[in-house]
């Protein structure tokens, strides 16, 4: 089965990339660091979209960037394009093909911005557009859902922003990704039962917040692509402004919820779920105290900053949503309708 062999490679990619391609990463982060930008301006659809969000928390946190995420539509359909000045001008694909995002980078280019490409194929168009790429170095990804592409770009963004802050501790602190990756795959079996619970599940949400939302963004999108669930992502303050209306007794809710700056917010909201609205609640966290309120737990594993958990908290989310594909009788490697590279305009 491809979905599955690739989601135990996300170590081995992980490891693969941090080796191969520093060196290029820090010649990027030392060439940007001269020119003059003052933002991001990055455009991506899909599970790419996702790793944006992160970027988007990551590059402002630790590099003091403010980040845009990009509306490619005004550069193909309605040519009308914002005015992109002293922007870096990122495009992140895992296959470099889509026109709406190179539409973006070639603007950027031509209004002499710098220019930075994220892919899984260096020779693609995307790559072609930009002063700098990234290439992430997955290898083929064969199953149609996004797994060890995603995990990489977002390797790929946290190893640009410790090359930019020249931060020798973070840079440590991101070597250890592949084991706690390693460590929580072990958990294969356990999540297989916890999915067995949620068979019949046909609508939920997914809450995450701060550098994890991202993660609940892509955990949900796989829930929808490949168990053809109706999952909804929110911030979990979002979730308190109106969509908590929806919550009644037995509603599937997932979290993803490990320490960090934002986990005494997000608890308060997922012990008013438990504990007020009665919703079946699916945890992902290291801390007992968010695991204790949960019908269904998935422990991560402890020590890790919670920058990084991104690319550690997605990993029991991909083997969920994988189980309960297998349980409700669809086949993981071939989602109805979807294709590998969907090329938009």
């Amino acid at each position: 089965m491809s979905l599955y062999t690739e989601i135990f490679e996300q170590p081995q990619v992980m490891t693969n990339l941090l080796s191969r391609q520093s060196q290029e990463v820090e010649r990027i982060a030392a060439e940007l660091r001269r020119r003059d930008i003052e933002y991001v301006f990055l455009a991506a659809r899909g599970t790419s979209d996702n790793a944006g969000r992160y970027a988007n928390y990551l590059w402002g946190a630790h590099n003091g960037l403010p980040l845009a995420l990009a509306t490619p539509s005004l550069f193909t359909y309605y040519n009308q394009p914002p005015l992109l000045k002293n922007a870096l001008v990122v495009g992140v694909s895992q296959s470099g093909q889509s026109p709406d995002i190179v539409s973006v980078l070639a603007e950027g280019r031509r209004r002499g911005c710098a220019t930075l490409a994220i892919t899984n194929d260096a020779h693609s168009p995307l790559a072609a557009e930009a002063d700098y790429v990234i290439d992430i170095l997955a290898g083929e990804e064969k199953a149609v859902a996004a797994t060890k592409t995603y995990t990489a770009q977002l390797m790929a963004i946290a190893m640009l922003s410790t090359a930019l802050a020249q931060d020798p501790q973070r840079r440590a602190e991101l070597e250890r990704v592949p084991a706690w990756a390693t460590q929580v795959l072990r958990l294969d079996s356990d999540i297989q039962r916890i999915a067995q619970r949620y068979r019949f599940v046909r609508q939920c949400v997914v809450l995450g917040r701060g550098f994890n939302y991202s993660t609940a963004f892509e955990f949900s999108l796989k829930l929808k692509e490949l168990t053809y669930t109706l999952a909804e992502p929110y911030s979990s303050a979002d979730f308190m402004h109106g969509p908590i209306a929806m919550l009644e007794q037995g509603f599937p809710v997932m979290a993803i919820a490990p320490d960090g700056a934002v986990f005494d917010a997000l608890l308060e909201v997922l012990r008013k779920v438990r504990l007020d609205q009665s919703a079946d609640l699916l945890v992902i966290s290291d801390r007992p105290e968010a695991l204790e309120l949960a019908h269904s737990g998935v422990q991560l594993p402890e020590g890790m900053p919670e920058w990084i958990t991104p690319l550690v908290s997605i990993l029991p989310a991909q083997l969920f949503c994988m189980h309960l594909t297998i349980t409700k009788g669809f086949n993981p490697d071939v989602p109805r309708t979807i294709r590998k590279v969907t090329e938009t305009i």
